[in-house]
């Protein structure tokens, strides 16, 4: 089902986050954990005041610190293109349309004004957290964070995470249940930054947002959901999205806290 511009594509930013995050484990496992962490941040999404506290180890892999780092995990052992080229495949495979593409223009913008991207890679290089060239691992993450997708494509790419990882249009495994479960688990704590428990109480549902103004959201085996809409509240997340996923996790009873 689908309503309003949901064929219009829009710049994705931080749900990226969550594809990468599902092949970054997908190769090299738990071992992604060492450098990176599980819990909520308490901070802004491009705060570098945790990081230094704590060791250049980011609290989460669904702020910037952590997706960088995560996209390193990524680009190693491959060329920045090839990277890029595997995250943005494996998009177009799980959406199952090979238009999604990048925005260029909008990647430029992400590599002219990134200086506190710039700052947290290069302070998690210090710490080695990161394996990879600084402008190597940069280059990789401002493009896959400048894919535009429509609701109906994300919607279409997240349905592995609504059913145990599997893709329901083949019936073939994506990630195991465990993974996808625990996957969904973060997005619930970390997805939507310092608004994460508001979210999490209003909705009740696992979410990434971006602050192109979409959200994506998961019902444990009923559905994969996005919504955009470009207003942002404070934490940086789509103030209509929360509002029309809360009015729909209550009409349908979709919250994983209960009716």
């Amino acid at each position: 089902m689908a309503a309003g511009d949901c064929d219009v594509p829009f710049s994705v930013q931080s749900i990226t986050k969550v594809f990468t995050l599902t092949l970054a484990l997908g190769k090299i496992g738990d071992r992604l954990w060492q450098r990176v962490g599980r819990e909520p941040s308490g901070n802004p999404f491009n705060s570098i005041v945790q990081l230094e506290l704590e060791k250049g180890v980011p609290r989460n892999p669904f702020i910037n610190a952590g997706a960088i780092a995560v996209t390193d995990a990524i680009l190693s052992g491959h060329e920045p293109r090839e990277a890029l080229g595997e995250i943005l495949r494996f998009l177009q495979f799980l959406a199952e349309d090979p238009t999604i593409a990048i925005d260029q223009a909008v990647a430029a913008s992400e590599k002219r004004t990134g200086f506190r991207n710039v700052a947290l890679a290069n302070f998690m290089k210090s710490y080695g957290v990161l394996e990879n060239p600084v402008d190597f691992t940069l280059g990789v993450y401002f493009h896959h964070c400048a894919i535009a997708m429509s609701c109906r494509q994300l919607a279409m790419a997240g349905r592995y995470l609504a059913h145990n990882g599997r893709n329901p249009s083949t019936g073939l495994l994506v990630i195991s249940p465990e993974r996808a479960r625990r996957i969904n688990a973060i997005m619930l704590t970390c997805g939507h930054y310092d608004g994460s428990g508001d979210f999490a109480y209003r909705v009740g549902l696992p979410g990434k947002s971006g602050v192109g103004g979409g959200i994506l959201a998961i019902a444990p085996g009923q559905a994969s959901i996005a919504v955009w809409s470009p207003g942002l509240d404070a934490a940086g997340n789509s103030h209509l999205g929360r509002l029309s996923l809360e009015r729909l996790t209550k009409r349908m009873g979709w919250s994983i806290f209960g009716n």
